[in-house]
């Protein structure tokens, strides 16, 4: 896979599940800044991370977080 990166839902799964940035860290464990970066692509989270907020969102790792390629546009 050439230039792969993460993309993830995560801030419009976060809003459909009512909660802040804030909320979501103390769930899972980190601050509010990591999973600030994490919505923005800028961290990308270890697995048990990513399976940490996955479950606090109710969802599953794969409709939080996919591998997306430089020439995919979503």
């Amino acid at each position: 896979m050439n230039d792969a990166a993460l993309g993830n839902a995560m801030k419009t799964l976060r809003a459909e599940a009512g909660l802040t940035q804030a909320e979501l860290a103390l769930q899972v464990g980190v601050t509010r800044k990591t999973i600030n970066t994490v919505e923005n692509g800028v961290f990308i989270p270890s697995a048990l991370l990513a399976l940490k907020i996955a479950r606090a969102l109710g969802q599953k790792v794969e409709n939080v977080f996919w591998i997306q390629d430089e020439s995919d546009n979503s």
